[in-house]
């Protein structure tokens, strides 16, 4: 009796610490291994905060998708497609423009690399390394967009093209006045009209976009991304449908 006493308090001190090290040391490497995965399909990018000093690492969230980890390495001169260099942190998944966008938001003393997984349909789904550098180059705030309504329903956003010089895409998002994302769209051009997708790359709208009410009130979020999928700038400016 007392052996086998021994033998149970054996196989849950073991337990514990595997659970432990899953939870808290585990390498994305040692995540990865043996299981099926696909790089790049994770939909991923990190600002720095307007005032607050945080990295705020946004994701796009598939329909379906579980056991969503952010993960890190120590610093930023590293080999950043190396997996074993990528240690989970645990923090916070909270909603980006109501749940269909997610945020994680650190506040790291050192710039690092970063990675967003999450698993669906029996494969981890890994995004591509994303660079912070709220040190070396933060993410400029503003509302430098220029609306032409002369469409109705269809407003025109034109905005500065590269203004730091290494843009890899832009994003842009429409959303109501209680944060509901209307549209998620990507171009490479300086520009966007609602809901024209002549020029968008990559689209994200998973329904049909509303049509724009007459004299309501909508906002419009812009990232410029970088080629290491650090956002350079965020715009934010709300208008008036007309």
């Amino acid at each position: 009796m007392k052996k086998t006493a021994y033998i149970i308090m054996y196989v849950f001190v073991l337990m514990s610490c595997s659970k432990d090290h899953d939870d808290v040391v585990q390498t994305l490497a040692t995540y990865m291994e043996g299981e099926a995965f696909e790089m790049g399909a994770v939909i991923a990018c990190a600002a720095s905060d307007n005032d607050s000093g945080n990295i705020l690492t946004f994701y796009y969230p598939e329909k379906g998708a579980s056991d969503i980890r952010y993960y890190e390495t120590l610093g930023h001169q590293v080999d950043a497609n190396a997996f074993s260099n990528y240690t989970r942190v645990l923090l916070n998944n909270a909603p980006f423009f109501n749940g269909y966008l997610g945020k994680f938001t650190q506040r790291p003393s050192k710039e690092k690399w970063i990675i967003i997984t999450f698993e669906l349909d029996g494969e981890i789904k890994i995004s591509n390394p994303i660079r912070s550098r709220q040190i070396s180059k933060p993410t400029v705030w503003n509302n430098e967009v220029a609306i032409n309504p002369s469409q109705s329903g269809m407003p025109d956003f034109i905005w500065q093209d590269n203004p730091v010089g290494d843009n890899a895409i832009y994003f842009q998002v429409l959303s109501d006045e209680n944060d509901n994302l209307l549209s998620g769209t990507y171009t490479y051009e300086n520009r966007f009209q609602y809901y024209n997708t002549s020029n968008v790359v990559l689209n994200v709208t998973t329904e049909s976009p509303p049509v724009l009410i007459l004299n309501e009130n909508y906002n419009f979020t812009l990232m410029d991304v970088s080629l290491d999928n650090w956002v350079n700038w965020v715009i934010q400016k709300p208008f008036i449908s007309e």
